[in-house]
């Protein structure tokens, strides 16, 4: 059984925005099965790198590909393996009900945090989208941080009503480039909500969306080059312009190249540079596809320049 968390959500809140935030792949064995024990060992990798916050089963960790008990069987070994040094995030999904179980299931795993994906294909209004948020909240005592993308576009007067009547609601990831709607909620609750740069390979924009108030990003390259990762966090909150505009050019734009170069491609990369790194996590599932291996061949070296 695992622990229950001891994170309240303004803990939680401050905590996720002191440092980076990591988003784990989750492994597969050949035949596609979840590798429970491939995951665990990659996430006891990665907490001895200072993550501020694990998001598992997240946008890069495939959550659409899992089923519900492979969620829970990876935020619960999440929870585990990282055995405390970070807070733990899990996430929840599709229609409103079995959001709210899910969070409840995350609850139960041990996680500190909820993490909502936005629903599965219906197009929302904004009064149905807050009754999806607030189900969400009612259902956990875990702080619960929002994603701002695809169908869950959320306008300031919705969140000013989440923010006003739950204190759980803590955080909100922008997966738009929403730069009004950014500096809105800036501006009315920089000292109450946590707000995310969430971008695909979000180090890219990491430099401006601090100027918005976003202290933090998640980053999937943390995956398969953690220490880069971090020393490129560092140089971001130091303000060092210059040695975030090198470290850009030398890695990031050239691994947006081969990234830009097939949709889904912004998971399917991480997996490659896993493999590329030498700690494989297996291939992803359908419908996402893999790097072709002329393009695995051309990720290679760079990835092994910032390990």
């Amino acid at each position: 059984m695992s622990r229950p968390s001891a994170v309240s959500p303004d803990d939680l809140r401050r905590t996720l925005g002191a440092g980076l935030l990591s988003f784990p792949v989750t492994h597969t064995h050949a035949d596609l099965s979840l590798d429970e024990d491939g995951y665990r060992e990659h996430v006891a990798h990665l907490s001895g790198f200072g993550a501020s916050g694990l998001f598992a089963a997240g946008g890069t960790g495939e959550f659409p590909a899992l089923t519900q008990a492979e969620v829970s069987t990876v935020v619960r070994a999440t929870v585990e393996a990282n055995a405390g040094r970070s807070p733990v995030v899990g996430p929840v999904g599709y229609g409103t009900s079995t959001a709210v179980a899910m969070a409840r299931e995350v609850e139960a795993a041990g996680a500190d945090g909820v993490f909502v994906l936005p629903p599965y294909l219906n197009e929302l209004t904004q009064e149905g989208l807050y009754r999806h948020v607030a189900a969400v909240c009612r259902a956990t005592r875990l702080g619960v941080v929002v994603y701002h993308r695809a169908n869950a576009r959320f306008t300031a007067a919705t969140v000013d009503r989440l923010v006003a009547e739950f204190d759980n609601f803590v955080g909100f990831k922008d997966g738009i480039c929403d730069i009004d709607l950014l500096a809105t909620l800036n501006a009315r609750h920089g000292e109450r909500l946590l707000l995310v740069g969430g971008l695909p390979t979000a180090e890219t924009y990491a430099l401006p969306y601090l100027d918005l108030g976003a202290t933090t990003y998640s980053s999937a390259i943390f995956n398969f080059a953690p220490r880069w990762a971090r020393e490129f966090y560092d140089r971001v909150r130091a303000g060092d312009r210059a040695a975030v505009q090198a470290r850009l050019a030398e890695f990031v734009l050239p691994y947006l190249q081969i990234r830009d170069r097939s949709a889904g491609y912004a998971v399917s990369i991480v997996k490659a540079g896993m493999t590329a790194a030498g700690r494989s996590a297996g291939a992803v599932r359908p419908p996402l596809t893999d790097l072709t291996e002329a393009e695995l061949t051309e990720l290679t070296p760079l990835v092994q320049k910032v390990l």
